[in-house]
């Protein structure tokens, strides 16, 4: 290959990454001014000036597209999480809890497009490819979750002795993506994971689709007074 090829070549690359990108960041515009329902491939195409046929060269399908976007966005939600985790002291579970929670907050509010389609409102007649979307950044989060029950559980274990829970009582599915990572866990750990989720998916989801706002002047105020709450019913001293 020639220089002039490779130049040629490199500009082709770029511009195609640039249009992948607009096309994806439409898509999204889309869905926050419509909902789910606009996100249609010759929808995107008239925003971008384009004809419908160029534009099924980039994405073959609407659902190539919506796993595309589903894989980006929750692969954001991942890193954010995992560096907020690591980011905190390893012998401080509250302070490692606060982080994991406040990281998932700010990345909700920030991209709440993305945190829609990931966790809120489906895309009509939009099929998964096997396996589902984004399945690393599925694990991921799905890992995180536990961590957060496994960092308290040493506190936490004496308030759930009691708890009747089994494996059996949890999709082959989560606990294929938690039990290697967290092999001493009992099962009671993993139903506290959950309950954990809900506190969290709760309060965010009511906050980003604008909910909290009708009924609070600072709902980040309220956050951190449920993520109090959360630590002091989960047992674990207060971060240093």
């Amino acid at each position: 290959m020639t220089g002039t090829e490779r130049v040629v070549r490199g500009r082709r690359e770029r511009l195609r990454a640039e249009t992948t990108g607009e096309i994806k960041s439409t898509a999204l515009r889309l869905m926050a001014e419509g909902g789910p329902d606009a996100i249609t491939l010759r929808a995107i195409a008239r925003e971008m000036g384009m004809t419908a046929n160029a534009i099924y060269g980039y994405f073959a399908t609407r659902d190539d597209l919506v796993t595309t976007l589903i894989d980006d966005v929750y692969s954001a939600l991942a890193d954010a999480v995992d560096a907020a985790w690591a980011n905190a002291p390893a012998d401080d579970p509250a302070a490692r809890i606060l982080a994991w929670s406040r990281a998932f907050r700010s990345w909700a509010l920030t991209n709440p497009e993305g945190f829609r389609l990931v966790y809120g409102d489906p895309v009509p007649g939009y099929r998964a490819p096997e396996g589902g979307p984004a399945p690393d950044a599925a694990r991921r989060v799905c890992t995180g979750l536990t961590a957060l029950a496994a960092a308290a559980w040493p506190h936490a274990e004496p308030l759930y002795r009691d708890s009747a829970f089994a494996w059996s009582d949890f999709d082959a599915g989560l606990l294929d993506k938690v039990r290697p990572a967290f092999p001493e866990l009992p099962p009671a750990a993993v139903a506290l994971a959950l309950r954990i989720w809900g506190h969290l998916h709760g309060m965010v989801a009511l906050e980003v689709y604008g909910h909290l706002g009708r009924q609070t002047s600072n709902p980040d105020k309220l956050f951190q007074e449920e993520l109090a709450q959360l630590t002091r019913t989960l047992g674990v001293p207060p971060t240093g």
